[in-house]
């Protein structure tokens, strides 16, 4: 091999490396991103038409009632033969007092800051969308950039989170609770 065809070769790695190096770099910038990301009505786990709900300070509260009492949010609870309307999430027993679960399917978490005082919020975080994971200390917790959220009304108790957690509805019958 020739000297210049050696070093013609050389170029050839160093560029290959070089290549590599800034597709690299490129991803790592692409993954921290903090860029909002739109809100989808369909992730947020809204009906067709459904609109977003209002990120306000108010708490709706689901306590339990009986199956002919109206559901949080104004919707009617018992349906053909007084059945709940709405989608079973679980168990009251399956929400720890001072703590809650994450319905990762729903995209709705579920707390219980108080014995039988429950509250929902979505489960998707408000930074840039992902799926919260955990809920321990008293705050909701975002795996991606390390947001938290109160359990008690979904407030950012730690960013880099721009805005509180929007409210879901729930009703809590029988020991049951169904999102609507």
């Amino acid at each position: 091999m020739t000297e210049q065809s050696q070093q013609a070769q050389r170029a050839t790695r160093r560029g290959v490396l070089l290549g590599v190096g800034l597709i690299g770099v490129g991803g790592v910038l692409a993954g921290c991103s903090t860029a909002p990301v739109p809100y989808d009505a369909n992730e947020a786990g809204l009906a067709p038409g459904e609109a977003a709900p209002p990120q306000t300070a108010s708490l709706p509260t689901a306590q339990a009632q009986p199956a002919s009492a109206p559901a949080a949010g104004g919707a009617a609870a018992g349906g053909a033969g007084g059945a709940m309307t709405g989608t079973l999430l679980g168990l009251e027993t399956g929400i720890p007092v001072g703590g809650g679960t994450i319905f990762t399917n729903q995209k709705v978490v579920v707390t219980q800051p108080a014995k039988g005082e429950f509250r929902a919020f979505s489960a998707v975080c408000t930074h840039v969308g992902c799926i919260l994971n955990q809920v321990a200390n008293g705050t909701i917790d975002c795996p991606c950039h390390g947001s938290q959220f109160k359990i008690t009304n979904g407030a950012v108790v730690a960013g880099p989170a721009p805005t509180p957690l929007p409210t879901r509805t729930i009703t809590v019958t029988d020991g049951k609770i169904f999102l609507q």
